[in-house]
């Protein structure tokens, strides 16, 4: 990488959010460093985005793989800093807290809150940590969740993560202050990904027996319909790239469709009189006997 652009590692950046911030990011003149899985997917970003993009083949629940990959980052600043991360990459775990299998929830936590820790150890130096390095500090994006703000049935795990990453988001961001560090979060609503998009596909039968079952059925089906009807990853990542380039970012974005609906009246009613409509909706009163 011979060119004076400003750089990102994007995490997860194979699909979704991930990589419509790696394609605003490139289109805005940055270069990335994208954070994937697979080869087939790094080739196919290399065939997309060409020389703009330098694929990293990452494993967020591995500290050797992303010590690995920022090593491969620094060795392309030359001496220059990082101007953003992207923590972005993550999974949805789903299902009743009381019969979820712990490994389940585990791997949930493995990738959506220590994965972020992992891929800020590896790349903070990079971003101005390292007081080594020339040019102005740079930033990480945080990308939560409205779960971060509020529980749902059933997606207990998914919540629990994106809670961790709001307060982890507010410990950091203090933290890296001593380097001019911002640490911005976006908590989007519902978004047209693969990570809900495949809902329906969701094996629930290991509960059928269970008293949860009907109202599993029902909140898959909702998230199957609210997922393709949420916002285009697009609007993630323009606003991931503001968080990244406008002088005085807010600390956190709720992009949120239907905001008043989903995010504002939720926020005002007394959270007894929300629990009640949610159980009404999913089926979820108390069972008279």
């Amino acid at each position: 990488m011979n060119n004076p652009s400003p750089t990102a590692v994007v995490t997860g950046a194979s699909t979704g959010i991930g990589h419509a911030c790696t394609a605003k990011l490139v289109a805005e003149g940055w270069h990335v460093f994208a954070g994937v899985r697979k080869q087939a997917d790094a080739d196919r970003l290399k065939e997309e985005f060409g020389a703009t993009v330098t694929p990293l083949t990452m494993e967020v629940t591995d500290m050797a793989s992303m010590q690995g990959a920022a090593d491969t980052v620094r060795a392309a600043l030359k001496g220059v800093k990082l101007k953003g991360l992207v923590n972005n990459a993550g999974i949805a775990v789903a299902g009743p807290m009381l019969t979820l299998p712990i490994e389940e929830f585990q791997h949930q936590l493995d990738v959506n809150v220590t994965g972020v820790v992992r891929a800020t150890q590896a790349f903070g130096p990079l971003l101005g940590a390292d007081e080594s390095l020339s040019g102005e500090p740079g930033r990480i994006v945080m990308m939560s969740s409205v779960a971060g703000e509020m529980g749902g049935p059933f997606l207990g795990p998914y919540s629990a993560s994106k809670h961790a990453v709001e307060g982890l988001s507010k410990s950091l961001r203090r933290e890296m202050m001593l380097f001019g560090i911002e640490v911005i979060v976006l908590g989007p609503g519902a978004v047209a990904t693969p990570i809900w998009s495949k809902s329906d596909e969701v094996d629930i039968t290991p509960y059928e027996g269970s008293a949860y079952y009907k109202a599993l059925t029902r909140l898959r089906n909702y998230m199957s319909k609210s997922g393709p009807e949420g916002f285009p990853p697009s609007v993630i990542a323009d606003r991931a790239f503001r968080a990244l380039s406008e002088d005085k970012p807010r600390f956190r974005y709720a992009i949120v469709p239907q905001r008043f609906t989903n995010w504002s009246l939720p926020r005002m009613l007394p959270e007894r009189m929300v629990n009640n409509i949610l159980a009404k909706r999913l089926g979820l009163t108390r069972r008279e006997h």
